[in-house]
């Protein structure tokens, strides 16, 4: 079968942490003149493993892959596949909790930290319940967050119309561990909110990598957002943060995220609103803001004055 929707201009490399029992997939790529900006841990979301998400290819479409852009750019990147996902343990029976997915992402980093030493702290990218997972894991480990960036972000869900209609469909979500995924429902994802706003050959591309290696999902962090939130405490996240929310976005109303980023008690904090994105923002046609905003916000410069202390 063809894989041309895997990106392969700069050679990855899999690893593989361990969390007790489970084994969690880790895929690597370095920058090809090392990391000189560092290093970028990408989060993904709640429907799809990590590498449809950071290093897909798309053809005609330059920069698909969030890691091989920041390999460019001189930062070494990891993503990896949460328990229940991808080429992780699946056959626990998981939920896929969002708390779960912080312990995760607590053996990912250990593993990274001994494997490439001194490459710590890190910066951190989650999009949807990526985004959630990434929070918590920055509110646990803020010492080895440096800088945080939550995508299509969700505090406490008020004002939420995807997760309104989501709600309707809870009791079903706790009657089973994992639900079916197929190529329509990955079309859902581009067209609940505002179609028009991703290329159907990207849509193609992302489908055909995600079903590579998934034919369902756990439900555990549709029924965290669904019953459970809020499940972050922005006052007790301390890393310099960026909130980047598409335009037509609606995972999250806007009144949620401007109160969850002014109760974050760094001052060395943003908030961009990206035209023209809806949800899934690196599969959207206008990706490449977000990787500008992504790739701005981590190479800006430490303040020399400053008078707040985590």
């Amino acid at each position: 079968m063809s894989r041309s929707y895997a990106a392969n201009k700069i050679e990855g490399q899999e690893h593989w942490a361990k969390k007790g029992d489970v084994n969690l997939f880790l895929w690597e790529k370095r920058a090809p003149g090392g990391a000189k900006n560092g290093t970028v841990v990408f989060v993904h979301g709640s429907s799809m493993a990590s590498q449809p998400v950071f290093d897909l290819n798309v053809e005609g479409r330059p920069n698909s892959s969030a890691m091989e852009y920041f390999c460019e750019r001189g930062f070494d990147t990891w993503c990896l596949d949460f328990e229940g996902y991808g080429r992780s343990t699946k056959d626990r029976g998981t939920d896929a909790f969002i708390s779960e997915g912080a312990d995760d992402l607590d053996a990912a980093t250990d593993y990274i930290m001994k494997t490439r030493p001194g490459s710590g702290p890190y910066h951190m990218y989650g999009i949807s319940s990526g985004a959630l997972r990434a929070a918590a894991f920055a509110q646990r480990r803020p010492e080895r967050v440096k800088r945080l960036a939550l995508d299509a972000h969700v505090w406490t869900g008020e004002g939420s119309p995807t997760l309104e209609q989501r709600r309707k469909k809870l009791p079903d979500y706790l009657k089973t561990k994992r639900r079916p995924i197929d190529k329509a429902f990955v079309r859902s994802i581009f067209e609940r909110d505002h179609p028009g706003t991703a290329e159907d050959k990207t849509i193609a591309a992302f489908a055909d990598y995600i079903l590579e290696l998934d034919d369902s999902i756990p439900n555990g962090t549709y029924i965290d957002m669904c019953n459970n939130l809020p499940v972050v405490d922005p006052t007790k996240i301390t890393s310099p943060t960026i909130i980047l929310r598409g335009e037509y976005d609606g995972i999250a109303a806007l009144p949620d995220l401007i109160k969850f980023f002014e109760l974050l008690p760094n001052p060395d904090k943003q908030f961009a609103i990206m035209p023209g994105i809806a949800h899934a923002s690196l599969q959207q046609k206008n990706y490449m803001i977000t990787l500008h905003l992504m790739h701005s916000f981590f190479t800006q410069p430490e303040p020399i004055y400053r008078t707040y202390k985590p």
